[in-house]
Order: C-alpha cells, then structure tokens, then sequence
C-alpha cells in the first residue's frame, strides 16, 4: 500500500488528496489524532479518487471515523465536497457562519453569470465553462449540519487548542486555525507558498480585495513557526509569505491604474484581457474559458477596490458595468 500520511507533528498529519484535471494536483487534508476524538481539517472534492485517497490515509493512521470530527476552513468544493461522503451519525462538522449562509441560500450559477454579463463577460461561454467546473460537478451531494464557530473559538483536539482565526477574502467566511503553544498556522487557502490564493468578486455589494488584505494583517501578529496550507508545500517564511502576498496585489492595483489611465471606460473583461497573467498562452483568446473567469472575477476585485478608494470610477448603464480612471 503506498504510504499517504505524512507526520508533520506529533499525532498531527498530512494527507495529499489528489484533485485529477486541476493544476493544483492536490488538496492537504490534516489529520489530528487523539485518545478521545480525531480532527480531519479539509476533504477534497466528492469523487472516487478523493474518496480513496481519504480512506486509505486513514486506514493507514487507524483513524475510526466514527470518533472523528471535520473542520472545513471554507465552501469551496475542493475543500468541502467529499465530507458529504465520509460524515457519519455522531461527527461534528464546524464551519463558519458566514460560507454557511451562502450554502443555504445557493440559487445555482445563474446569478453570478448574469453579473459576469454585466461585466463584459460572454454569458453562454461562462454558462457551458461553470457546468463542466469540477466545483459544480463535484460539489457536495446534500447540506450536512453544520456545527457553527465563531472568531476566538477554541478547537481542542489532544494536545493541540486550536484558535479559530475568521480571515474573510479568498471566500467570505474563510476560518484558519492557530495553535499559539505550538506556533502552527493551518492556513486553507489564506495563505499558499508559491501561488497567490484567488481573490474574486461576483457582486456589487463586496470588497473581498479589502478583506483579504485585512485578513493578512490581522494574522501578521501571530508568532508562526509552520504553515500548513490547503495546496501545495508546507513552510516556514511566514511573515515574508503575507509582505510578497501584499506586495503583489499592490502591483496587480498598479497595473489596473495604468490600464484605465487614458480615461477610455472599460469593463472588468476588457481590463482582465489586458492584464499579466501567469498561464500559456499567446492572447487573451486563446485563454480556457474556466481561466478568463478567474481572471474576470479578480479584476472585478481589483477594481471594486480602487473604486472603493476613489481611484477611479464605476458606470452602469443599459450596456452594463465599466470602469473609468
């Protein structure tokens, strides 16, 4: 059998859940062991692969999922999809309020494609790209009950009190955990090592592009000696993570600015269509239509935030949204 579970701490785990077709290639899943009740932080996707990678790394670590409680850091179905499947009678489920609030008011995508229009977005191409999303075909089967936690609550697991840290951005109720004996930041997708998390915007009402950045100062005091992310590398360089994380989106609010600088109104599409963006291709057509959605939704943010500082101006009319320098 080959071995799945990494030991990164005393009783505490990693397990790499792949995620087939996705460049992220697999989510961390942390297991928390203990004599009373195990912790599963994070799922993977609700898929057969998912499914097995999660059984086996349990079976090899002796977890009984009937003594074992899950803690998802957000909605997202790479995150949340599979607890669906592993939940049994008696588990604890905690999430936070604000991602459970969007949970129990889902509409389906057609609101978000309708914004996207809005925004210069071909709508029939965004329609056919989100049906394919694999965090549309596999997402959670049913809503399980959630055992809601707020800021500052404690999660105790053996040895390890961890502190529900709220860090709203990358979803609006994204929650990280922090043991402050042991210096551990379990970051989900708040903090990755060598990728920046996705910061999107899908309504008029948000400014995630705030709340991230909010949430990267709120965690900068903690005292971190490991960060155990949702994708990618377990690290150290804490601090220097969140100071390249803001430089960066500092740089991508530069370059929004020089885009509108010649005053010439322009949607989030056409303003994504001219911004950098670290993927193969040639032009901005020839871009997947899963990645033009990315890249829409955080221009959307971008901008939203420079509006939000009297950077530059939003027009609505009967040809949708644009933005002005």
């Amino acid at each position: 059998m080959t071995k799945i579970a990494e030991e990164i701490r005393p009783n505490l785990f990693r397990l790499q859940i792949p995620l087939p077709d996705s460049p992220l290639k697999y989510l961390n899943a942390y297991v928390i062991k203990s004599n009373d009740r195990h912790l599963i932080v994070d799922t993977g996707l609700n898929r057969k692969a998912c499914l097995l990678a999660m059984q086996s790394g349990l079976e090899q670590l002796g977890v009984d999922i009937a003594r074992t409680d899950f803690f998802i850091t957000h909605l997202h179905a790479d995150h949340f999809g599979l607890v669906t499947r592993l939940a049994v009678d008696g588990n604890r489920i905690y999430f936070n309020r604000p991602d459970a609030e969007l949970i129990e008011s889902w509409e389906g995508f057609e609101p978000m494609i309708a914004f996207a229009g809005k925004n210069g977005f071909p709508q029939d191409e965004l329609r056919a790209a989100l049906d394919a999303h694999p965090g549309h075909k596999f997402g959670s089967s049913w809503a399980p009950e959630l055992s809601i936690l707020k800021d500052g609550e404690i999660v105790s697991v053996g040895e390890y009190h961890f502190q529900c840290i709220e860090t709203p951005g990358h979803t609006l109720g994204h929650t990280c955990l922090y043991e402050p004996s042991q210096k551990i930041f379990i970051a989900g997708d708040h903090i990755l090592i060598d990728i920046t998390p996705n910061i999107q915007c899908w309504e008029d009402t948000q400014n995630p592009l705030k709340n991230y950045l909010e949430s990267l100062d709120k965690v900068s005091r903690l005292d971190v000696d490991i960060v155990l992310p949702g994708h990618r590398r377990v690290f150290t360089h804490f601090h220097r993570r969140i100071k390249e994380l803001k430089q960066h989106h500092h740089e991508r609010l530069v370059e929004v600015q020089k885009i509108l600088q010649d005053g010439i109104p322009r949607s989030a599409f056409s303003v994504a269509a001219q911004m950098k963006w670290d993927i193969k291709c040639d032009s901005w057509e020839e871009f997947p239509v899963a990645q033009r959605w990315f890249a829409t939704g955080e221009a959307i943010a971008h901008l939203r935030f420079l509006e939000y500082e009297g950077k530059l101006q939003r027009r609505m009319d009967a040809g949708g949204v644009t933005f002005q320098g």
